[in-house]
């Protein structure tokens, strides 16, 4: 299974499973504020600077919603793990098509 790194910005170990508050800077108009989406993480892509991770939450009314975020983006402000779970599989595709107590990873001690 494939961990990310990104000593340089401070930022954790990231790994499929990995429940994260991605701490995004949003620009509206003139104003920047600073947007929190917490989420799974379903799959790690790629390397070097293009090195990019996809969170999935389920917002309301049950709608999933995936972001994909550059790991080395400046927009990126901070990324706060909050939970670990152990799964075998790299990209957690599966979790688009189970819902409610289905879709529990066990956590990872």
């Amino acid at each position: 299974m494939k961990a990310v790194e990104a000593p340089e910005r401070g930022h954790p170990e990231l790994r499929p499973g990995d429940t994260v508050k991605v701490h995004a800077r949003i620009i509206e108009g003139d104003k920047e504020r600073v947007q929190v989406f917490q989420g799974m993480v379903i799959r790690l892509r790629g390397g070097g600077n293009e090195e990019s991770f996809t969170v999935r939450r389920i917002a309301s009314h049950g709608i999933g919603v995936e972001r994909t975020y550059l790991l080395r983006s400046p927009r990126i402000d901070k990324i706060e793990v909050v939970r670990r779970a152990k799964v075998r599989r790299a990209q957690l595709y599966f979790m688009r098509d189970i819902r409610g107590k289905a879709a529990r990873l066990k956590e990872s001690r």
